[in-house]
């Protein structure tokens, strides 16, 4: 095989409402951590070790609006995308590396009536989502059992 894969896929809840940065043009881009959990037992004591793995997890346009409108802080979402890791310098100009996750695919996983904001839709996958149309509707109401 001479071709190459980037993807991820997670499953967690969200750190934090979902940041928005708007650009001339009418881009935007949010960003919002990403929490997936793992837990096994040691074996030399026995003993139950939870961990916790952080994600910063980056969403274009469109989805970006969806996002910041109908996620809120602990809702579970699955994530699919892509790693990319940016370089930059902070105040002392030492470089600094920044790993993310360029969201392209995402589905809400918390149920309606677990929401403490507006209703949304439950499981409501979303494709390309940099791709989508601004006069398309946001969400679409089906009465498909999955």
């Amino acid at each position: 095989m001479s071709g190459t894969l980037n993807k991820v896929m997670l499953i967690g809840h969200t750190g934090d409402e979902v940041k928005m940065h708007y650009f001339e043009g009418g881009n935007c881009v949010g960003r919002f951590p990403l929490a997936t959990n793992d837990s096994y037992v040691n074996k030399s004591t026995g003993e139950r070790v939870n961990t916790t793995e952080w994600h910063n997890i980056v969403v274009r346009n469109k989805a970006a609006e969806i996002c910041e409108k109908y996620l809120n802080k602990g809702d579970k979402i699955y994530i699919e995308g892509r790693l990319k890791t940016r370089k930059w310098q902070d105040e002392q100009g030492k470089d600094r590396y920044s790993t993310e996750i360029q969201c392209t695919d995402f589905t809400f996983l918390t149920p309606k009536n677990e929401t403490v904001s507006e209703q949304r839709p439950q499981n409501t996958p979303v494709k390309n989502p940099q791709d989508i149309s601004t006069n398309s509707p946001e969400v679409e109401d089906d009465d498909l059992p999955f």
